[in-house]
């Protein structure tokens, strides 16, 4: 006999199924039968890939993988437990200080994801005397972060000076003993970059730490890709990545600290505590790819992934598409209703090119999209292909005229 409460449960699940489905929310998942690149294999043909986080083109490179496979072949598929039990190896110390030097800070500590980094930064530094002053458009794993911290929380609109020197000045009148800005370097449903200057006058004005989430930067702004920071030219207290983005496009996250502030960290961050080591086969990966990131090759990259995005920017624009502005390869196109975004990417995987549209919760109710990401593997033939199959969708669906 099936129990009431559980039907019930069963129940309450398909109906909330339902209701995404109808309000255009049903986020489908495509199964790519190729490795990642500008061309990808998507239900048994070639299309054009344009909403993937490969800034640099490494996630294929023949370099990356085959310095993955090698520390594979040498370590093993992973340690079978947590660093501080038996599952530091030397290829992890290695990548430490690799991530530490490139982006130039004292030391650094690898977590699993980029999310666990976000998750296991706030709650061994900052206590109820403290205060987190949070930019509003902060990616999930920072608002989960703080959740699970004790520290006052502050929130400021996205990149407004005037809000974030208001909260600030209410934090150091309410008595907090430390005060950590934080906020996303590249905002990553946006594209937008990091007001760092600014809030860097501001932190020294109020004596407060900056934080930055750099995932959506770190290997392709500033100069030799250190970052939105090193973009602005400013110096900030901690950094947080992956390197399942620019650097290699595997995953894996990372904070860069004082040294002081990492080892307190591989003390008490709990996802580091409870969580298997990096496998050697990305650290291998991560490494070769801040070698070429790091290096002229990588001022070869950033350089054709900007004029990729610029061209595309400068198309887009001039055949009348909303697009949000800026200089980041994330360029959203805003289509403000969630099922036309989903309809709008369904049409443009038929003409070739794949694309994903993003809704709420990714994004606020009534800004709908679809994010596209440049990288430096596309050609400028690539670009305008994906052009005039977004021109072809958008005057079919009444977007453009």
């Amino acid at each position: 006999m099936t129990d009431y409460t559980t039907a019930s449960f069963h129940a309450r699940v398909r109906d909330t199924l339902s209701e995404i489905d109808t309000q255009g929310l049903t986020k489908p998942e495509r199964v790519i039968a190729s490795p990642q690149g500008p061309v990808i294999t998507v239900a048994g043909r070639e299309v054009l890939n344009f909403c993937a986080n490969n800034y640099l083109g490494l996630a294929a490179d023949p370099r990356v993988v085959q310095a993955g496979l090698d520390a594979q072949s040498r370590w093993g598929a992973g340690t079978a437990s947590v660093r501080f039990i038996c599952g530091t190896l030397e290829i992890h110390k290695e990548l430490e200080a690799a991530i530490a030097t490139y982006l130039g800070f004292e030391d650094a500590i690898l977590f699993a994801a980029a999310f666990d980094a976000n998750g296991g930064i706030f709650e061994p530094l900052f206590t109820e005397d403290d205060a987190i002053v949070s930019d509003s458009l902060n990616h999930a794993s920072i608002i989960d972060g703080v959740r699970l911290c004790k520290a006052r929380r502050y929130r400021f609109a996205n990149s407004d000076m005037d809000e974030l020197e208001a909260r600030l000045k209410e934090a150091r009148e309410g008595g907090a003993r430390d005060i950590v800005i934080v906020t996303d370097g590249a905002f990553s449903m946006d594209g937008y970059i990091a007001r760092l200057n600014d809030i860097r006058v501001l932190a020294d004005r109020y004596q407060a730490l900056i934080m930055v989430d750099d995932c959506h930067a770190t290997g392709f702004l500033g100069p030799q890709g250190r970052g939105s920071f090193a973009h602005h030219g400013v110096k900030v207290d901690f950094v947080t990545g992956t390197f399942g983005k620019a650097l290699g496009g595997a995953m894996g996250g990372f904070i860069c600290a004082s040294g002081e502030v990492v080892s307190l960290l591989k003390q008490r961050a709990r996802p580091y505590l409870f969580s298997n080591a990096l496998s050697p086969a990305v650290c291998g990966s991560s490494l070769e790819a801040i070698r070429i990131a790091g290096g002229e090759e990588g001022d070869d990259l950033r350089q054709r992934l900007f004029a990729n995005a610029a061209r595309f920017r400068t198309a887009m624009s001039g055949h009348g598409f909303d697009l949000l502005p800026g200089e980041h390869p994330i360029i959203p196109v805003m289509l403000g209703d969630a099922r036309l975004a989903q309809d709008m990417a369904a049409r443009m995987l038929e003409l070739g090119v794949y694309v994903i549209g993003f809704s709420f919760p990714v994004v606020p109710r009534g800004q709908a999209r679809i994010r596209t990401q440049m990288s430096a593997a596309h050609s400028f033939d690539h670009i305008d292909a994906a052009v005039d199959a977004f021109v072809t969708a958008g005057k079919e669906l009444g977007v453009i005229a």
